[in-house]
C-alpha cells in the first residue's frame, strides 16, 4: 500500500490478500485485522472509510499471517465464547461455537441454577466451559484441570478478567488423577480427532492448534477411555 491509504483501502487490498489464500468471508476478516491493529472498533472501519491511516504495516503483518491461515484468534488475541470475551494463545484450543452446546446441555440438567454446586471441568483449555458455567450459577465454584500449565495460566487469567476468579480454581494435572472431593457437575471435552485424520484438518486447526487438545489416539477415543477409569 504506496501512499496515504484510507480504511476504505486496507480493506479492499487485505481483502483481496486473504481471498486469495482462500480464507473465508476475507473481507470481515481483513475489517477486524485492521480494526485490531490501529486498536479502533470494528464498526469505526465501516462507519470511516474514508479515515486514512497514517501507517498500515502492522495490518499488513497481520493480513499475511492470516493468509498463511493463522486462526484470527491467535492474531487478536480473543475469542467469544457464550458471549464472553476469552484470551487465546498457541497453548489452548480456540473456543468453537459448537461446544456452547455443552454449556446449554449442562444447564439444562439443573433443577436449581442458585445452588451452591461444585463444577469440575477436565481438560479446562482457556476455562472456556467452567468460566461460562460459572457466569450462569451464581453461588458455584469450580475447578478446572489441564495437563499444561500454559494453559492453566491462560484460563486463570481469563477467570480475572471475567471476575470470576474468587469462585474459579484452575491447576495443571492429568485429568481427574490426583483430585479429591466429589463434584455436582463434571464437564469435559476430551481430545477426540484419531491420530491419522488430524493432517485433514483445517490448516489453521493442523498446523496452529496444540496437537494434544486435539489428538485423540489411533481411534479418537484414547482420552475417552482415561476419564472412564478416573469417574
Amino acid at each position: 500500500m504506496n501512499g496515504a491509504a484510507t480504511l476504505a483501502d486496507c480493506v479492499r487490498e487485505g481483502a483481496a490478500v486473504l481471498a486469495a489464500a482462500g480464507v473465508e468471508d476475507p473481507r470481515r476478516e481483513a475489517r477486524l485485522l485492521l480494526a485490531h491493529a490501529l486498536g479502533i472498533e470494528p464498526i469505526t472501519v465501516t462507519g470511516y472509510p474514508e479515515r486514512e491511516v497514517a501507517d498500515s504495516t502492522a495490518f499488513q503483518a497481520l493480513v499475511e499471517r492470516r493468509a498463511a491461515r493463522e486462526p484470527m484468534s491467535h492474531l487478536t488475541g480473543r475469542r467469544e465464547f457464550w458471549s464472553l470475551e476469552f484470551t487465546v494463545t498457541r497453548d489452548t484450543l480456540d473456543p468453537r461455537p459448537d461446544s456452547e452446546t455443552l454449556v446449554e446441555t449442562a444447564l439444562g440438567e439443573l433443577a436449581d441454577r442458585n445452588a451452591p454446586l461444585a463444577v469440575l471441568d477436565l481438560g479446562a483449555g482457556t476455562g472456556c466451559l467452567l468460566l461460562a458455567l460459572l457466569s450462569e450459577l451464581p453461588a458455584a465454584r469450580g475447578v478446572g484441570v489441564d495437563i499444561d500449565p500454559a494453559a492453566v495460566r491462560v484460563a486463570r487469567g481469563n477467570a480475572a478478567r471475567l471476575g470470576l476468579a474468587g469462585r474459579a480454581e484452575f491447576a495443571a494435572g492429568d485429568w481427574g488423577r490426583a483430585l479429591d472431593g466429589q463434584f455436582d457437575l463434571i464437564v469435559a471435552n476430551p481430545p477426540y480427532i484419531p491420530t491419522a485424520a488430524i493432517a485433514g484438518l483445517q490448516r489453521e486447526v493442523a498446523e496452529h492448534e496444540p496437537r494434544r487438545a486435539l489428538d485423540g489416539g489411533a481411534d479418537g477415543l484414547d482420552c475417552y477411555r482415561a476419564l472412564a477409569g478416573d469417574m
